[in-house]
């Protein structure tokens, strides 16, 4: 027959069971701790980015920020106020130069251009009449002229016949008088009429060439509504690929609206800014280097924005292997402009722990072990950084790997 355990017997098989299995737990949590403690302050060899500390030269640089674009890009505006009739291309699509992209709309550009056609034909018209109006002027004084002189020339032979029949008696004083009049009469006349003609001609030829100008300025006029006709049939500038197009048809477009983007995607240039505090080491013709990848691209820095716009500075880079594969358009690279070379600097690899000129905290290997020392860096480059004390050449640093070890300042390596 079962016996009922005892309340008092029942807490003590509690309490052993308790000191059982706390003490099993105490010894766990205790083991895991010296053994998370082990593997926090350790670390593989082969799992840190180790640099040794050597000497040699730096091509210094600084670093900025770009983007890749096409070396020759075109932007094509709308000439006219219009809308979009017609789509021929997608954006993505090989175009040839003078291929039709789109078209807008030409009826008012059509009309008035037509309109000035006839107006350029009507002021020819009165140049031409004005002309034939001018030389027959001309003429017909000139014709005047001949006569009076003729006149002239008569009026001076009956002067010397008076003048011969008094002097043998056969005429009076008062002939000769009045043949000298007359003489002296037709010989003003005639000066008259010859600087008539002087003065008609000038104003005749100033008159043509009110009208010649007029005409001049309606042909312009004319030469630019026919290119507005001809640049509203939007063609292709070039050979290239069509990156952007507005192809909302019936769209209402203003003139100098951007509608359609063709590019050389062949070749490429890098697009970068920099803070406008190193704007001063900045110069065209500057030697650059640009990442893209694993791979490292030789550049020339060509043009500089002069203008700082919200602490930024462009400017554009040209690559001599400007057709790379990897290049593509859009894509953000790193771009670094070299601005002077020291000989002989201590120097160890550069990485991501670098952010500029500093004092830093790195792991320096010593036997099996790593310890944190006070290095003061300086000037870098896209390979190196140097090393300004706190490091002596043969010496490894950890460059990366032991970014977990915050709180320690000596790692076992484990090799």
């Amino acid at each position: 027959m079962d016996r009922e355990i005892s309340l008092q017997d029942r807490r003590k098989s509690l309490r052993k069971q308790i000191f059982k299995y706390g003490g099993i737990t105490v010894g766990a949590i205790i083991a895991l701790y010296f053994l998370l403690g082990f593997l926090r302050s350790s670390a593989n060899y082969k799992d840190l980015v180790i640099s040794t500390v050597d000497k040699g030269p730096i091509d210094f640089s600084i670093g900025a920020s770009g983007k890749v674009s096409p070396l020759i890009e075109e932007v094509i505006v709308s000439p006219i106020n219009s809308r979009i009739l017609e789509v021929y291309k997608n954006p993505g699509e090989k175009v040839e130069k003078g291929e039709v992209i789109l078209k807008l709309e030409l009826a008012s550009v059509e009309t008035e251009y037509q309109q000035k056609l006839d107006e350029r034909e009507i002021k020819k018209s009165r140049l031409e009449q004005s002309e034939v109006n001018s030389n027959s002027r001309i003429s017909e004084l000139k014709m005047q002229e001949k006569v009076k002189d003729m006149q002239l020339k008569q009026m001076y032979t009956e002067l010397k016949n008076e003048r011969y029949l008094d002097s043998i008696g056969a005429s009076t004083s008062d002939k000769i008088r009045q043949a000298e009049l007359n003489y002296e009469v037709t010989r003003l006349e005639l000066e008259q009429l010859k600087e008539q003609i002087v003065n008609e001609s000038k104003s005749l030829e100033a008159e043509l060439k009110v009208q010649q100008l007029d005409l001049s300025i309606s042909d312009k006029t004319l030469a630019e509504s026919r290119r507005l006709l001809t640049d509203a049939r939007i063609h292709s500038p070039l050979d290239a690929t069509l990156t952007f197009v507005n192809n909302q048809i019936g769209a209402q477009v203003s003139a100098g609206t951007q509608i359609a983007i063709v590019s050389d995607l062949s070749r490429y240039k890098v697009d970068a800014e920099i803070a406008d505090s190193y704007a001063n080491y900045i110069q065209a013709g500057s030697r650059a280097i640009v990442t893209v990848g694993n791979d490292k691209l030789e550049g020339t820095v060509l043009n500089i924005v002069p203008s700082s716009k919200n602490g930024i500075v462009n400017f554009t880079v040209s690559l001599k292997d400007a057709n790379h594969p990897k290049l593509r358009s859009g894509l953000k690279i790193d771009v670094y402009v070299m601005i002077g070379l020291k000989e002989g600097a201590t120097r160890i690899k550069n990485g991501s722990y670098y952010m500029g000129k500093n004092i830093y905290n790195l792991w320096v290997i010593k036997g099996d072990k790593a310890y944190r020392r006070e290095v003061s860096l300086g000037e870098s480059n896209y390979d190196y950084v140097e090393v300004l004390s706190g490091l002596a050449p043969g010496e490894e640093v950890v460059i990366s790997g032991l970014e977990g070890f915050g709180n320690v300042n000596e790692v076992k390596i484990k090799k």
